[in-house]
């Protein structure tokens, strides 16, 4: 990724970044059973509402934790679900945090998430390396049809300690791309930040000591 970096400039881009795993983790967990975990559960008529304090969902490698969770029902066939408060969800290579949530489910599969936070966080441990990746946005989109992860509001992205950082991110997991945009008024353009690597100092040989 530093390479790619150093070859870049503040236009509109396309990087590619090493992120393998994440979407392959959720896709092979869709179609196992979604298993709901609650301290307590109230229904409110009025709105035809379930409501869910210290609400966990899990499917597979997939968990899903809130202080409060709220649908419309409860079968996920087709349903929306509201998480609200210390949304935490983790797959088998990444864990995202978030102040709220909302997420789809069609056919017992979760399709849409959207996340909001100040800021909502993203991070992956890339397989075979010790190096984790970082994202954080105000605003996180994730669509699993097409495999495609939007940030915006203020996107970052670190890895190495090496950043990118612009109004709007959109990183595709399935070809591993991620595309930056400035700001539609430019006033706010991408940025790239490359930390050189440390040199050492070649050792003194014993002829050279004094």
């Amino acid at each position: 990724m530093i390479d790619a970096l150093k070859s870049m400039n503040t236009r509109p881009l396309l990087l590619l970044l090493l992120l393998p795993g994440f979407a392959v983790s959720q896709t092979s967990d869709l179609r196992l059973p979604i298993t709901l975990a609650a301290d307590s559960t109230d229904y409110d008529g009025k709105s035809s509402m379930m409501m869910f304090q210290g609400l966990r969902l899990s499917q597979g490698t997939t968990n899903i934790e809130a202080d409060e969770g709220r649908a419309s029902k409860i079968d996920f066939e087709d349903s929306v679900w509201h998480f609200t408060g210390n949304v935490v969800i983790d797959v088998d290579a990444g864990h995202i945090e978030s102040e709220s949530a909302v997420l789809t489910f069609t056919d017992t599969q979760l399709r849409l998430a959207i996340l909001e936070g100040s800021p909502a966080t993203f991070e992956l441990n890339r397989p075979g390396s010790e190096e984790t990746t970082y994202a954080q946005a105000g605003k996180l989109k994730y669509n699993l049809d097409t495999g495609i992860v939007e940030f915006s509001d203020d996107a970052i992205i670190t890895e190495g300690g090496n950043q990118i950082s612009s109004s709007f991110l959109m990183y595709n997991i399935i070809e591993q791309r991620i595309n930056a945009q400035s700001s539609p008024d430019g006033s706010e353009k991408v940025k790239i930040t490359v930390i050189p690597e440390a040199v050492t100092a070649p050792e003194a040989a014993e002829d050279d000591v004094p």
